[in-house]
């Protein structure tokens, strides 16, 4: 599989958003651990979790990371290559909602706690979730920076970011902000001014939802006419195609689509080595 860079760690161009298998509607575990396997079977060295991938109970907090350490651990073989990304800053308070905490001593005991639960003694990509309105950002931001000189993260990034929040950040932590996760899809593309500053400064763009949450997955190929007819000409899936497109839009890409499903993240996969021609890229990026 081709690699991308976040940092200095190479991954795989696709990676696996653990979300799908932690909230409402997730699978058992067994499926969820063989979603996981499958992920690695296929290449793919990016995960992406949070503290806050879980179904709205306090006793719930960190389901996610959780399950990723014991599909680590139960793999068989070496994943010392995979990079596990997680968040904080964010919470889920009751079934539906969601709530920020920017402060940074939580921000700080959320990380040490993200920490124990992946089993690690320092996180390999620790992310602020999303802004929280009651808190300065460049506190929160500082909070990052104090965990990385502690030794607590390798790497910070940032998610749900506006332009002028990226270009603090980075100002923050001194030039080692290397990642921006935002959502970004064909049925969301308002984040195509954070992509391309993503790009001008040679950090990794993570697009959450890349195929457009649940439902926008399973209907591109209707909703969009030129995803749905590329598909068709190529003999590959919609899905594909779609991430091929953001793949193709930077270097700099790396979609990390949720998955439930061993096939669904198997055939996601394909996507890092699917090439477009130049004429379909433009009728896809239309």
């Amino acid at each position: 599989m081709k690699q991308r860079t976040i940092g200095d760690i190479q991954v795989s161009a696709i990676g696996l958003g653990g979300m799908p298998m932690a909230i409402e509607g997730r699978p058992d575990e067994a499926r969820s651990i063989a979603t996981i396997h499958a992920a690695l079977d296929a290449g793919i060295t990016l995960i992406d979790t949070a503290d806050a991938y879980h179904l709205a109970a306090a006793d719930e907090v960190g389901h996610n990371e959780l399950l990723i350490a014991k599909a680590l651990k139960s793999y068989g073989e070496d994943t010392s290559g995979v990079l596990v990304a997680t968040k904080g800053g964010h919470l889920r308070p009751e079934p539906g909602a969601w709530a920020q905490n920017g402060h940074p001593e939580y921000l700080k005991r959320a990380a040490e706690a993200s920490a124990k639960r992946l089993g690690v003694e320092s996180i390999g990509l620790y992310q602020f979730h999303r802004p929280d309105p009651a808190v300065p950002y460049a506190d929160s931001i500082g909070a990052l920076v104090e965990l990385l000189d502690a030794g607590t993260i390798r790497m910070a990034g940032i998610s749900n970011a506006d332009p002028g929040q990226i270009r603090q950040a980075d100002e923050i932590l001194g030039g080692r902000l290397v990642s921006v996760q935002n959502q970004f899809s064909p049925k969301f593309r308002s984040s195509e001014p954070e992509l391309a500053l993503a790009d001008e400064m040679s950090i990794a763009f993570l697009p959450w939802s890349p195929l457009g949450g649940i439902t926008g997955a399973s209907t591109l190929g209707d909703s969009y006419e030129a995803f749905g007819r590329i598909a068709r000409d190529r003999g590959v899936t919609p899905q594909i195609v779609c991430l091929a497109w953001e793949l193709a839009k930077s270097p700099h890409v790396i979609p990390i689509p949720g998955a439930s499903r061993p096939e669904s993240i198997t055939n996601s996969a394909l996507a890092a080595d699917f090439e477009l021609t130049a004429e379909e890229f433009a009728a896809l990026d239309a």
